[in-house]
């Protein structure tokens, strides 16, 4: 595997860490779960994206849709007409991200009142 692949976000771990922790960046990316998250269920284009994802801006989603489809996540299908058609589906492989995904947001809702309490007990400093 080349280390070029994950040199951005993962030099300075160990090389059989690189995958996860790029994979980690990616998915720790605010925009990443909201485009995954709107093409579960079905391809969308672009202008259904922008309207249903509250916050994004053109430009963000434009370099998200890019990044996601860089990695695999993401088909990119273009019918030509005026103006022309792009539509965005979600890969295999990106709906096999969506199993990971849903069981961090599963834990995440089960454990937020727990990591609140935590958190202010901290920083109360009465860890």
């Amino acid at each position: 595997m080349s280390k070029h692949i994950f040199k951005d976000r993962a030099a300075h771990v160990p090389e059989f860490c690189r995958p996860t922790v790029d994979v980690m960046a990616q998915f720790g990316g605010k925009w990443f779960l909201f485009v995954l998250g709107a093409l579960q269920h079905g391809p969308r284009r672009f202008s259904e994206l922008e309207e249903s994802i509250e916050g994004i801006s053109q430009r963000m989603l434009t370099l998200t849709l890019r990044s996601l489809e860089r990695d695999g996540y993401v088909s990119r299908h273009v019918t030509p007409s005026i103006p022309p058609r792009v539509d965005y589906a979600l890969t295999e492989r990106g709906h096999s991200a969506m199993q990971p995904l849903t069981a961090l947001h599963e834990w995440a809702s089960q454990h937020t009142e727990g990591i609140v309490e935590s958190r202010r007990r901290f920083d109360e400093g009465g860890v």
